[in-house]
């Protein structure tokens, strides 16, 4: 992973549980330009294992993830 970068957006996905950090990170990438930035905010620690697997199965690059005390924060560019 390369480090951390200015994201063009942020999804603010604090408080919602599997799958909905994925369905809305998915949704919001979807909006993106080729090369953007998406970052994630998010509460759900399941998060760790989903968002790598998700990129890894859509094809879109994790940038970054990191543990934040009560967070983790992870960093999307979109790639197609």
């Amino acid at each position: 992973m390369k480090g951390r970068i200015q994201p063009d957006r942020v999804l603010d996905a604090r408080g919602l549980l599997c799958p909905l950090p994925i369905v809305e990170t998915a949704k919001a990438v979807a909006r993106l330009e080729v090369g953007q930035v998406l970052e994630v905010l998010s509460d759900d620690f399941g998060v760790l294992a989903d968002m790598p697997a998700w990129c890894k199965g859509t094809g879109h690059e994790l940038v970054e993830m990191r543990e934040e005390p009560r967070r983790i924060v992870c960093q999307i560019r979109r790639t197609h």
